[in-house]
């Protein structure tokens, strides 16, 4: 394959909210998971308290981030739900001091136009939102009058339900379907394409061979023009590829990376930020000498 192809103008998405433009599709980017959770599947209570949340969102951006994702409540299968006022008291004072100290989008991971408001108001960006704005009737009016970025998720079923036996009879075609049909429906509500990331739900509702199935179908989900979101650090799939516990699965994760940005993936969204980083800059630096 030319890698002039793969970095033609036509293969180069868009995506504007705010004063930010990003032209994505050259090579990912990489989105820093932080969960100020007790209970989130990789590392749950590790950063619940706010000064250990910051610090390690800080030490992301150090690594490279080009993006921080705030969560606030567990959306791994069977994850009991939290309130409202929960979430924000996890959250609020999180992006409240990394507003000041870092010049890169925060994200807010969250289903609750309540939580994503506060955070928006707060100095938070973009809505990173698991259910594709279908879980609270206000979150896109909450979206669209801040301006902000959103990834549009696709889910099936809810986190409590969502691994109860999933089935599609075509895994990708649905999900891209769901997906198109989503962007439309927003798009009547005022919030213009040019604003949403895409993102298939990669363990949102689907098995190991649904998720290598969408892992291995990323072009034919960016047909529709806007960029696609992958989040697959540390997954469970990665247990049947690899047969590893989730503390074992760097290596995998990296190698998933690698194959996602080979499809050019436009972000992916990750724990280890300084080991996907650096395998993402000697993959780039080894196509790069062959043009």
């Amino acid at each position: 394959m030319n890698p002039q192809n793969l970095n033609s103008d036509l293969s180069i998405r868009p995506w504007k909210f705010g004063k930010r433009e990003y032209q994505l599709g050259k090579h990912p980017l990489i989105m820093g998971i932080v969960n100020v959770t007790p209970d989130s599947f990789s590392d749950g209570g590790q950063f619940l308290q706010t000064q250990s949340a910051v610090e390690h969102a800080l030490q992301l951006v150090e690594e490279g981030a080009d993006f921080l994702d705030i969560g606030g409540e567990s959306t791994r299968p069977g994850a009991e739900p939290v309130s409202t006022e929960d979430e924000i008291s996890r959250v609020l004072p999180v992006v409240e001091a990394l507003s000041g100290k870092t010049a890169i989008p925060i994200s807010i991971d969250t289903t609750k136009a309540e939580v994503a408001q506060a955070c928006l108001s707060a100095g938070a960006e973009i809505i990173n939102d698991i259910s594709g704005l279908t879980f609270d009737e206000q979150m896109p009016e909450v979206c669209r009058e801040a301006d902000a970025g959103i990834v549009c998720m696709h889910i099936k079923g809810t986190p409590q339900t969502m691994q109860e036996n999933p089935h599609y009879e075509n895994c990708v075609q649905e999900i891209d379907e769901w997906l198109q049909a989503r962007l439309k429906m927003l798009n009547e509500q005022g919030i213009d394409s040019t604003r949403l990331v895409l993102d298939p739900g990669i363990g949102f509702g689907k098995t190991a061979e649904h998720n290598l199935e969408i892992l291995s179908s990323i072009k034919q989900l960016r047909k529709s023009g806007r960029p696609v979101l992958i989040g697959h650090s540390r997954k469970r799939f990665l247990k049947k590829v690899l047969n590893r516990e989730m503390e074992e699965r760097l290596a995998g994760t990296i190698g998933v990376a690698i194959a996602l940005a080979e499809q050019q993936t436009d972000i992916i969204r990750v724990h280890d930020v300084a080991a996907i980083q650096d395998a993402l800059l000697a993959w780039k630096t080894v196509r790069e000498w062959q043009q």
